[in-house]
């Protein structure tokens, strides 16, 4: 059975830190690109960074170059997202998701080719 577990969001002062992590069961980061999306309340869906299944090259969207870094373990199943320098803008709920390998990051903000979704971990930045 399928399914991508995302942990490790919470409340965070801006400028500081987080990691997010997404556990993927039933298939093998091999075979999916992961990219990762956020929602924030009112507003519509954003693809923030997408790692590759086939070289594990990363890709990020402009609002958060410089700031986050996707990275995977592929012995645990894990894709990672590590968020440095937080904003306000940057809360949402956070959602990893399976790519098709054929897209391979390709348009993965329009979620094209993305077969499977996590149910999302929650992201406040406030003081």
């Amino acid at each position: 059975q399928v399914q991508l577990v995302e942990s490790g969001g919470g409340l965070v002062q801006p400028g500081g830190s987080l990691r997010l992590s997404c556990t993927v069961f039933g298939f093998t980061l091999d075979d999916y690109a992961i990219p990762w999306f956020r929602q924030a309340p009112g507003k519509g869906r954003e693809g923030v960074s997408c790692i590759s299944s086939r070289d594990g090259s990363p890709r990020y969207a402009d609002s958060v170059k410089g700031r986050f870094t996707i990275s995977r373990d592929n012995a645990k199943n894990t894709v990672y997202l590590q968020m440095n320098d937080l904003k306000p803008e940057d809360a949402g709920v956070y959602y990893c998701t399976a790519q098709r390998s054929r897209y391979d990051c390709a348009s993965y903000v329009n979620a094209r080719g993305v077969d499977y979704w996590g149910k999302g971990t929650l992201v406040t930045v406030s003081s």
